[in-house]
C-alpha cells in the first residue's frame, strides 16, 4: 500500500506527521508525495484560525474528489478541537486527533476490514503524559526537528490551540537524547527544537530549555541546535545565561510579540506588558551581540481602535527586528475573543497589516544590507546550478554562487542583498 500526507500549520505538525510516516513505513507502507496516486491519504490538519479550518475541510474534499477509492484520514488539531465538525465532513473515512496519531496504523488496518466509518477523537485530560513517535530522518532535508515539548496553558483570548493541544508536558531528556543521536549517525547537523509552547519544556518535570539545549548539543555529529517559536514566558536570566554558555546554541529568537499596545496585550490575555517584552529583547542582545530577533504581530484584534495600532506600530519600529510575521487577527470560534465587542472591519484589517508590513520590511532589508561586506557561515540546504541556499546560525537566509558539499558548514563573503536573502560568494 502506499499513504501520503497533506500537512497543514506549524512545524509540530510536520514533525507529527514526519513520525506517523516513519511508523506506516516500519509496518510495510510505502509513503509517497501527495500529488502521486495513493491508497492513503492522510490531512493533518491545523486549526489555530476560521481559515486554517476552511483549508482543512477543502483539503478532505479536494482528495476525496480527486482520489475516490482511496481511504481519507483527517487528524491534527482541527478535529481534536472541533470534533463535532470534523464529523460532519462526510468525504473522511476516518476522523481522529492529534492525541491518536500512534494509533493510526491500527484504524487503518480496522477501515480495510469492516469498511466502516472511524470516528475516534479522544479528548486530552489533565494528567496525559507526553507522547507520540520518534523520527530517525527526513526526507530531502539538511536540518532535522524535534518536538519536545506538546500542549499550552496561557488561554490568550484569541486561541483554541489549548483545548486542541491540552496542558503542557515534556518530552523525557533520555527519549530527546536517544532520537537526536539517531538523527546525527544520519547525518543531520543541525537540530530544530520545537513545541507548542516551547519556553515552557519542563515545567511540569523540572527542567528547562537549557536541558533540552544542552542535551542535543553534547551528541557529536550535532554542529546546530536551534529554537522555534517562543513565548516570553519562562525565558528568565538563568535561562539566558545557560543558554550563553553552549557554544552549539544557535542565536535567533523568534518571540511572540502580538501587539505593542499593553490595552491591546491585556484584552488578549497576555501575559506580559511592553516594558516587560522590551527588558527581555535588550538582555537577549546585550547577551548575545549577533542575535537575530523575530517575531510575530497582529493587527486589527476588536476594540484596537486607531490608536491603539499607533502605539503597536511604534513599538515594533522601535524594536527593530530582524523580520515580522504580520497578519490580520481572524474570529476564531469558541474563543473568548470570538465574542467580543467592537469587532474590526475586514477591510480596516487589511490596511492595518499593509501598514505594519511595509514599515518592517524596510527595517528587514537595512539589516540585510548591513550584512553586506561580511562574511557569514552557512549550512546548504539548497543547491542550485552553480549556486547553493542555506542559513546563517543566526538564520539570516543566504544565496551564494558557487559549489560546496551537500549540508557541510561553508563561510561566504556577503556583497549584496536582494529579495529578502543576502547574496555572496563561497570563500576558497
Amino acid at each position: 500500500m502506499k499513504c501520503a500526507f497533506y500537512t497543514l500549520g506549524c512545524k509540530v505538525n510536520q514533525y507529527e506527521s514526519e513520525a506517523m510516516a516513519r511508523d506506516l513505513v516500519r509496518n510495510g507502507i510505502t509513503c509517497v508525495n501527495p500529488d502521486e496516486e495513493a491508497d492513503i491519504y492522510v490531512i493533518n490538519s491545523c486549526t489555530v484560525t476560521a481559515e486554517s479550518d476552511r483549508k482543512t475541510r477543502q483539503a478532505v474534499r479536494r482528495f476525496r474528489k480527486n482520489h475516490p477509492d482511496s481511504i481519507i484520514v483527517l487528524t491534527g488539531c482541527m478535529p481534536q478541537a472541533s470534533p463535532d465538525t470534523a464529523d460532519g465532513l462526510p468525504e473522511a473515512d476516518i476522523i481522529i486527533g492529534n492525541r491518536s496519531n500512534e494509533k493510526l496504523y491500527g484504524l487503518i488496518l480496522q477501515f480495510i476490514s469492516f469498511h466502516n466509518r472511524i470516528v475516534a477523537v479522544e479528548p486530552h485530560v489533565n494528567t496525559e503524559a507526553f507522547y507520540g513517535g520518534t523520527v530517525s530522518s527526513y526526507s530531502e532535508k539538511t536540518r532535522a526537528i524535534i518536538k519536545i515539548e506538546d500542549g499550552c496553558n496561557r488561554f490568550c483570548s484569541y486561541c483554541i490551540i489549548p483545548y486542541a493541544r491540552g496542558r503542557v508536558r515534556s518530552k523525557p531528556l533520555e527519549v530527546l537524547k536517544k532520537e537526536a543521536e539517531e538523527l546525527a549517525s544520519n547525518g543531520y547537523r543541525e537540530i530544530v527544537l520545537v513545541g507548542i509552547n516551547l519556553s515552557a519544556y519542563g515545567s511540569d518535570t523540572g527542567c528547562t530549555m537549557v536541558d533540552a539545549v544542552r542535551c542535543v548539543a553534547d551528541i557529536d555529529g550535532v554542529d546546530r541546535v536551534r529554537l522555534g517559536s517562543l513565548e516570553p514566558d519562562h525565558i528568565t536570566g538563568d535561562v539566558i545565561k545557560g543558554l550563553s554558555q553552549i557554544k552549539k546554541f544557535c542565536p535567533q529568537f523568534h518571540i511572540s510579540l502580538q501587539s505593542g499596545c499593553d490595552k491591546t496585550l491585556k484584552r488578549m490575555n497576555r501575559h506580559y506588558n511592553t516594558v516587560e517584552y522590551e527588558d527581555l529583547c535588550c538582555r537577549l542582545r546585550d547577551t548575545f551581540p549577533d542575535c537575530t530577533l523575530t517575531t510575530d504581530v497582529m493587527v486589527g484584534f476588536p476594540g484596537e481602535i486607531e490608536s491603539d495600532f499607533e502605539i503597536s506600530l511604534n513599538f515594533v519600529k522601535k524594536m527593530k527586528f530582524e523580520k515580522v510575521h504580520v497578519f490580520p487577527y481572524s474570529r476564531r470560534p469558541g474563543t473568548l475573543a470570538a465574542k467580543f465587542p467592537e469587532q474590526v472591519e475586514k477591510n480596516e484589517k487589511q490596511r492595518r497589516a499593509e501598514i505594519m508590513t511595509d514599515e518592517t520590511e524596510k527595517i528587514r532589508r537595512r539589516f540585510l544590507e548591513k550584512q553586506i561586506g561580511k562574511t557569514l557561515e552557512i549550512i546548504p540546504e539548497e543547491n542550485h546550478s552553480g549556486s547553493v541556499q542555506g542559513y546563517t546560525a543566526n538564520y539570516i537566509p543566504v544565496r551564494a554562487e558557487g559549489t560546496c558539499p551537500f549540508g557541510e558548514p561553508v563561510k561566504v563573503k556577503i556583497t549584496g542583498a536582494e529579495d529578502g536573502f543576502c547574496t555572496g560568494e563561497i570563500c576558497k
